[in-house]
């Protein structure tokens, strides 16, 4: 991984975060898109964009294409919303497609190209677990479900120049936007940890790691996969 260049979207929070320390400590180039990046030490190159803007996220990948040899992507960029069947907003739907799957879609895109020449890359795909079924997440986790769709469609697309995408899928996370929903002892913490049969919510850096693995060389053989850190929680029977 030393002296390659990954651009993770969603840099500054949460799995962003921490993808793009690990990776900074273990002597990458990180690019690094959020939309606030005000008083940040980022640990590598730090650019500001609204990525629920099209327009402005296609100006800026032009920059970032004219100015990085581009190795790896981590679509890490993501919204949830809830909203039970009935009371769905299809400007909710929409958006969860948006945010999900068209800027994975637009940001893979614009360096495809010179990864198919270089006949090297690497592509990650951030999923979710309430893409297994989760009640209110209809938007949220048909998104990400059609984000596993593209990781294996591009798997396929792809193989034949050496470039392997794969997708990590977390379960419930500690991140402060987790937490401020989840506050600790609450009942909503405590549903949630009655699914996960580890019993206890991912760090960051956990999901980090793994992200980091399938960038790495010697998960050159492996595409198309759907890897998850969720203490359990897709298997099948553990409720």
């Amino acid at each position: 991984m030393k002296d390659k260049c990954v651009l993770v979207t969603g840099a500054t929070k949460g799995i962003g975060w921490a993808v793009s320390q690990r990776l900074a400590d273990m002597g990458c180039h990180v690019v690094g898109l959020a939309r606030q990046t005000h008083d940040i030490d980022f640990p590598g190159y730090l650019y500001t964009c609204d990525l629920s803007n099209a327009g402005e996220t296609e100006e800026m990948l032009r920059v970032i294409r004219e100015k990085y040899p581009v190795d790896g992507i981590v679509n890490n960029v993501g919204s949830l919303d809830h909203a039970m069947l009935g009371e769905i907003e299809l400007s909710q739907l929409y958006n969860a497609f948006d945010i999900n799957v068209r800027v994975a879609v637009q940001v893979t895109q614009a360096f495809v190209a010179a990864m198919k020449a270089r006949r090297e890359g690497r592509v990650i795909n951030v999923c979710g677990h309430l893409g297994l079924g989760s009640s209110g997440h209809t938007s949220y986790g048909a998104a990400k479900l059609g984000l596993i769709a593209c990781t294996r469609t591009w798997a396929l697309e792809l193989a034949s120049y050496n470039i392997t995408v794969n997708a990590v899928s977390p379960g419930p996370v500690e991140t402060e936007a987790f937490r401020a929903a989840h506050p600790a002892g609450s009942q909503e913490e405590q549903q949630l940890l009655a699914g996960v049969p580890m019993r206890r919510f991912a760090q960051p850096e956990e999901i980090a790691a793994a992200v980091t693995f399938l960038l790495g060389n010697e998960a050159g053989f492996i595409t198309g996969q759907v890897l998850g850190v969720d203490g359990g929680y897709s298997v099948p029977g553990h409720h």
